[in-house]
């Protein structure tokens, strides 16, 4: 069942609000009137849903403090028994911390993985369970259990995320709620390569540092490459974004410490 927390009220209700007393104020002048902010209202939701660094619905950090010098990388979808490796391999070997945003799913079918990650001193958050671009259509419930899932497996390999970013950055009315239920924070990201999960490794690292900038939390994946023989072209942008982001003096620092709050329950920050 999921607990009643109290939740912030967003922007989502307060235009909710606004909508219904405009819409019943027109209403009362000529009635077809009142469509008006009720179609406005709709469209601006649609919108708001795919805004990554809109606050909308739910408070989303997507990005460090205006006085932070450094950058986070983050990593969605993982973990994976062909990319997870070779990315803690090259994380270790240039000395950057990062967080991976791992699938409930994954987490259950690559707990070593899981292990992995943490033994070697990265952080992890909630990306749902089966990463579905879909879970924005489905009743409080459905989504409560499904975040609720990733919890589970985590918290089983002793790792309890305090964060959470929605796939494909997607926000909606009844994430709120579900994620004060759960005790999470979301987390969004301020920079990215549009790798289309992989999918376009060409100059992937060149797209990150053209637009890097202080306090970016950037966002990449950890999965294959569409194309498997580009597996290679990937470790390569990787390794270049990491070596790129130290001669553009970004230093790469743990994402809690930009966003001034713990990643997950290995950690304590004193928070913002």
């Amino acid at each position: 069942m999921m607990p009643k927390r109290p939740y912030p009220i967003t922007p989502f209700h307060k235009t909710a609000v606004v909508t219904a007393m405009a819409a019943t104020a027109l209403g009362i002048v000529h009635g077809p009137l009142a469509w008006i902010p009720l179609v406005l209202f709709l469209m601006l939701c649609t919108g708001a849903s795919f805004c990554h660094r809109c606050s909308f619905y739910v408070p989303v950090i997507s990005r460090g403090a205006t006085n932070c010098a450094a950058v986070a990388l983050t990593f969605d979808d993982g973990p994976d028994p062909a990319t997870t490796p070779q990315l803690l391999d090259i994380l270790e070997d240039n000395g950057v911390p990062a967080t991976f945003f791992v699938t409930g799913e994954r987490a259950r079918a690559y707990p070593e993985l899981i292990r992995a990650i943490a033994d070697a001193g990265h952080t992890l958050g909630n990306h749902s369970f089966s990463h579905s671009t879909l879970i924005a259509f489905r009743g409080r419930k459905r989504v409560f259990d499904d975040i609720a899932a990733t919890q589970s497996e985590l918290s089983r390999l002793g790792i309890v995320p305090r964060v959470f970013r929605p796939p494909v950055g997607i926000t909606y009315p009844h994430l709120a709620p579900v994620l004060a239920a759960l005790g999470l924070s979301a987390v969004g990201f301020s920079c990215r390569a549009r790798d289309f999960g992989n999918r376009a490794i060409r100059h992937l690292s060149r797209r990150i540092l053209a637009c890097a900038v202080p306090g970016d939390v950037i966002m990449l994946h950890d999965l294959p490459p569409y194309h498997v023989d580009q597996m290679a072209a990937w470790l390569v942008e990787i390794e270049a974004l990491v070596k790129g982001l130290k001669a553009k003096k970004l230093p790469i620092r743990p994402l809690a410490e930009l966003i001034g709050k713990a990643v997950d329950n290995r950690q304590t920050i004193a928070e913002r």
